[in-house]
């Protein structure tokens, strides 16, 4: 049998990936290095226009098939609906998130419980909704999307590090269970990418500069630079990996 070529571990060729959050920022990123490496991409979230748009300029782009899709993954008939559309996935991303920052006294509950709902019970569905179609098959990647405060945490983020911390302990226990049938789940951990959902940030310099601080690299990521992490935990680069948790955080958990 002839040794692979290291770079051809890395290629997605004939894979179908679905990147929920995938019309923007972190998913969006991840939807175009797959692309970009050979997948066909399904690319979804609640705003369909926001999807069609980002499957189309994929497309062009790459050369590679790529389509926008709704979905709410709160909803389980909307999770349902978009699998059972999707076809045959190799591989899922969960990006799907939202933070919401108060202080635990001014944190209404619904917000809480929002947070929760799309971050943590979100990723589950999903999760949920592949399962049997990627045992049977004996083969697939799932990688939730947690944060650097999936291990640790910062003021005013009672829900959204709970929720992290959360989809950290969900892939663990996923990846045992699923192990005997060769699908494999993991966990990738960003630090601070500036994202929409990390722009407001940049109001409060002091905020800025203690998250910074805490970097080792001591600036915020680029958006393409989550891509290589996630391609390997995509594809046959890591045949081996299953229950890891991959921090792409400039070294903030270095410490």
């Amino acid at each position: 049998m002839r040794e692979p070529m290291v770079l051809d571990l890395f290629r997605l060729d004939g894979k179908l990936a679905v990147i929920t959050g995938g019309s923007k920022g972190l998913g969006r990123s991840i939807a175009l290095g797959f692309a970009q490496a050979g997948a066909t991409v399904v690319v979804c979230s609640r705003d369909l226009a926001a999807c069609e748009a980002a499957a189309a300029e994929i497309a062009a782009v790459t050369g590679q098939p790529a389509r926008g899709c709704e979905v709410d993954v709160t909803d389980e008939a909307s999770v349902a609906a978009l699998f059972d559309s999707a076809g045959e996935v190799d591989v899922l991303v969960n990006s799907a998130g939202i933070n919401i920052r108060h202080p635990i006294e001014d944190y209404p509950p619904e917000e809480y419980r929002r947070v929760v709902d799309v971050n943590l019970n979100g990723t589950w569905l999903c999760c949920r909704a592949v399962a049997a179609g990627m045992k049977a098959r004996r083969r697939g990647s799932v990688i939730n999307v947690s944060s650097t405060l999936g291990a640790v945490a910062l003021p005013e983020r009672t829900a959204y590090a709970a929720s992290k911390h959360g989809v950290i302990g969900m892939t663990k226990a996923l990846a045992l269970e699923w192990a005997s049938s060769g699908v494999r789940c993991n966990a990738i951990c960003p630090g601070p990418f500036l994202t929409e959902m990390n722009r407001p940030l940049l109001a409060q310099p002091e905020r800025v500069a203690a998250i910074l601080g805490a970097v080792a690299l001591s600036r915020w990521a680029e958006l393409v630079e989550i891509r290589g992490a996630a391609l390997f935990l995509a594809s046959e680069a890591s045949s081996y990996v299953t229950g890891s948790s991959l921090f792409v955080d400039g070294g903030w958990t270095a410490a």
